[in-house]
């Protein structure tokens, strides 16, 4: 096993100009899934931020890859690092946005998404460990690119807007009225 960090939870999302990009969009699923198998057999098939075996994880018996990627905001770029094994419970602590989305669609219970949350600030604060303030300047919407194996690529959404539009979310405008 390649050692226990819990570091991991404190991960950022991804930015919004760069979603529905990631390394397996761009490479697809053979090598997503090889990929992904080599992590889990690094970590010992241990999580790496808690380091429970997956036998032994909660909810589901099975581990999930997280990129890992060095995020510079000032200059707007991703660039990828790697992947990470992770059991259910700390992939969702870092993907707490999502486990929102979830609970709205009835396809997670409010009571499981706060147990997760409370569980992840849990090993943080035993690991002594806080997690990182948002960035203050930031890289405009159009400048900001995944770097992966030494290219890069753009995101799918050209403006906020059009961010907005695919997920089918109201604008600041439309909040208000």
């Amino acid at each position: 096993m390649t050692g226990v960090n819990p570091r991991l939870l404190t991960l950022p999302n991804i930015p919004k100009p760069l979603h529905g990009l990631s390394p397996r969009t761009i490479f697809g699923k053979e090598w997503w899934d090889a990929e992904r198998r080599i992590a889990y057999a690094k970590a010992g098939y241990c999580c790496e931020a808690c380091g429970v075996h997956k036998t032994q994880a909660l909810y589901h018996k099975w581990l999930e890859a997280h990129e890992v990627y060095d995020y510079n905001y000032t200059e707007g770029t991703l660039t990828f690092m790697g992947l990470a094994a992770l059991c259910f419970a700390c992939h969702n602590y870092i993907h707490n946005g999502r486990m929102e989305m979830l609970v709205r669609e009835h396809s997670m219970l409010e009571a499981t998404r706060l147990e997760i949350l409370h569980r992840g600030d849990v090993i943080l604060r035993e690991a002594k460990i806080k997690k990182p303030d948002p960035p203050v300047t930031c890289a405009e919407w159009e400048d900001w690119k995944m770097i992966v194996f030494g290219k890069e690529y753009k995101g799918k959404f050209k403006t906020y807007l059009d961010w907005l539009m695919f997920y089918n979310l109201p604008s600041k405008e439309e909040q208000e009225q």
